[in-house]
């Protein structure tokens, strides 16, 4: 099976619709994201994943498994690296606003290569540091893949979340239930929910962490 027919199959099982006009879209765009990764992997090294196949699970698929779970419409994905899980929710959600912040130069080079060959009108690239950057706007839902501790989660992206906003979350995709990181938390935060995500075609733990602050 090629890799169009798997990613679409994997899709159906989060309930789209392989027929419709806009998952035949979403599904050519991811394809050429996974080319864009594969073809700068083999100078710059933006994943520890070489194949496409795992790619296409591991990164794709994990990124898209989330999307029920976000709150609003301004995505701000925290370390984003490779793009994950920023580029697929921006292919996917094409109405909401995507904000990619990625420290290294070299990454988020490749993140507005992305931008510019798959035309991502709603992804804006950041080339900095998380703490550094002050928007004007902030988000409804600030998301990491993998990045840090929950705790030096909350100390790098606190200030991008709109505390004015109920729907607003910190959210943390993790491997296994970070219960060491969750009891090392801030005292005046708390762990919201923590469920296990189902990622088509991988045979792997996959959890999200949603934080909010005591108060609010």
């Amino acid at each position: 099976m090629n890799l169009s027919k798997k990613l679409t199959l994997h899709m159906c099982a989060l309930g789209y619709d392989a027929t419709s006009t806009s998952t035949l879209e979403i599904v050519k765009n991811l394809l050429h994201y996974l080319y864009l990764i594969e073809k700068w992997n083999r100078v710059h090294n933006l994943t520890s994943i070489r194949k496409p196949e795992e790619m296409l699970t591991h990164h794709i698929m994990d990124s898209l498994a989330v999307l029920p779970q976000l709150s609003g419409q301004r995505i701000a994905d925290v370390g984003s690296g490779a793009g994950l899980p920023g580029i697929p929710i921006a292919v996917a959600k094409p109405n909401w606003h995507i904000l990619l912040i990625e420290s290294s130069r070299k990454k988020a080079a490749f993140l507005q290569q992305v931008k510019l060959e798959l035309k991502l009108k709603n992804t804006e690239v950041i080339a900095g540091r998380a703490e550094d950057f002050q928007p004007t706007e902030k988000f409804n839902t600030v998301i990491s893949r993998a990045l840090c501790s929950l705790r030096n989660f909350i100390v790098l992206a606190e200030h991008l979340r709109d505390e004015s906003s109920k729907e607003s979350r910190l959210v943390a995709m993790k491997g296994v239930n970070p219960d060491k990181e969750i009891r090392q938390l801030p005292a005046n935060y708390f762990i919201e929910k923590v469920f296990p995500i189902f990622v088509p075609g991988l045979d792997a733990k996959r959890h999200l962490v949603v934080i909010n602050k005591k108060g609010e």
